[in-house]
């Protein structure tokens, strides 16, 4: 009989593990890979920004929003911060996000695991669990290994990047304890649509302000680095996007709006009308790709190269199509493609305070499993930071 199992050894199941382990428990880990931390390695680009000073609550997702400030707030960031000391990351800042001094995310998964085998931590790779039962204890793949432990952390991470591991298991084993799900979609991912002019803009870069509408009312604004694909768009503006748009593609019309004009201090209108005695291709192409040039103009309708021949309406659909470009979202990419997911197990069926749930005692429930996603910049790690400390003092 082992007293604490952990069922998973991404950042918040290590994260609980080494936690309960501190506190003098005897912890087991049961990873289905044949390494810890495989979906870590490969975190910002395998950088690993792992937290981020600016921690508003508009960073986070959940359908239960108002559960996130019982969870992001001082005292548990206080917590992280305390953690990642204990651990002796040295941290590099870049505008408010932190990463390893490395910039290497092994370095972050070195720590951990050295601390693992520190404390002694049992860890059973290459084991698979799909099944747990409960009697007087927790019976794990009953048939087979017969895995019995006292408690239970569910750490197994969502179905995002599933080449990691992740395919949804925990999902299964949260149900067989009478927990509910909401559906998983895919969030921090390219959003699709069916733009015939999308071959010819692929692999252009540049910055833009991205404005998200829905049924024609503005719902989030981002500014950023937005990358033009064959399937439609990407980037970091356009992942923080993608969780709204993932959750509600299939009861709502959403749409992408593109400024391709962010450095503008003045009106469209004004600075245009100020080019009057240059070509107008010339004129975009100070500050447009080519091929983004080529689309615009075709889709204004301009049949002339000069602004002082083009008509009134040409002129409007100019700088509609510089300001407001619209696309009609259509789809996002797939789980592959996708950092984390949107969905999972509700808050409401834990106690956000000990991350035990509220249907089985002595079960837990941790990170990317639970329906809270948060924007590009550390905040997924964070989560995983917050519930794995969380679980461990309170298992």
């Amino acid at each position: 009989m082992r007293d604490i199992v952990v069922i998973g050894a991404g950042p918040s199941g290590l994260t609980a593990a080494i936690i309960a382990a501190r506190k003098g428990k005897k912890v087991t880990i049961i990873e289905k890979n044949n390494k810890l931390g495989k979906k870590l390695l490969i975190t910002g680009n395998g950088k690993c920004n792992y937290y981020n000073e600016n921690q508003e609550i508009s960073n986070y997702h959940s359908n239960n929003e108002e559960l996130l400030n019982q969870i992001i707030n001082h005292n548990n960031l206080e917590k992280v911060t305390n953690f990642f000391n204990s651990l002796r990351i040295i941290p590099k800042i870049k505008n408010g996000y932190y990463y390893p001094f490395t910039e290497m995310a092994s370095t972050i998964q070195n720590a951990l695991a050295y601390e693992t085998e520190k404390l002694k931590i049992e860890i059973i790779y290459n084991l698979n669990v799909t099944e747990i039962i409960k009697n007087d204890c927790f019976i794990i793949n009953p048939k087979k290994e017969n895995i019995k432990a006292k408690k239970i952390i569910l750490s197994t991470g969502s179905k995002a990047a599933p080449k990691t591991g992740s395919d949804g298991t925990g999902y299964s084993l949260a149900a067989s304890f009478n927990h509910t799900l909401i559906e998983p979609k895919p969030a921090l991912v390219g959003l699709k649509g069916n733009e015939i002019y999308f071959k010819k803009w692929s692999g252009v870069r540049t910055d833009a302000i991205i404005s998200l509408y829905e049924d024609d009312k503005l719902i989030e604004k981002e500014n950023g680095n937005l990358q033009l694909t064959d399937y439609g768009i990407s980037g970091i503006a356009v992942f923080n996007l993608s969780s709204h748009i993932s959750r509600n593609l299939d009861k709502h019309v959403e749409e992408i709006h593109i400024n391709f004009m962010p450095w503008l201090k003045e009106s469209a209108y004004t600075y245009l009308k100020r080019q009057n005695d240059y070509p107008i291709r010339e004129t975009l192409e100070r500050f447009l790709n080519y091929k983004l040039v080529d689309i615009i103009i075709k889709k204004s309708n301009i049949k002339s190269n000069s602004f002082k021949k083009i008509t009134d309406i040409e002129f409007k659909n100019l700088v509609y199509n510089l300001t407001n470009f619209t696309i009609k979202i259509t789809d996002t990419n797939s789980f592959e493609k996708a950092q984390v997911c949107s969905g999972g197990i509700p808050l409401s069926e834990i106690n956000v305070n000990t991350f035990e749930s509220k249907k089985t005692h002595n079960l837990y429930l941790t990170g990317e499993l639970l329906d809270i996603n948060g924007n590009c910049g550390g905040y997924n790690l964070t989560f995983a930071w917050i519930s794995g400390i969380k679980a461990g003092e309170n298992i």
